[in-house]
């Protein structure tokens, strides 16, 4: 059985990334992204999250 969000957890662990990295860029505490990952996620938030994702993996290269 999946987790939720899991294509979220996948892209962030794949690209070598830090859910606290994720989450100071959306402007969250680490702890209240953990939160935020334990269940669906709505999708102003998803597409906030996805864009902080985007924009770490862009900052890397």
């Amino acid at each position: 059985m999946e987790k939720e969000n899991q294509e979220i957890r996948n892209k962030i662990f794949y690209n070598r990334l830090r859910n606290w990295e994720v989450a100071k860029k959306v402007g969250i505490s680490d702890s209240r992204f953990s939160v935020w990952l334990r269940s669906p996620l709505k999708k102003e938030r998803k597409q906030r999250v996805e864009k902080a994702i985007d924009d770490l993996i862009k900052e890397v290269k």
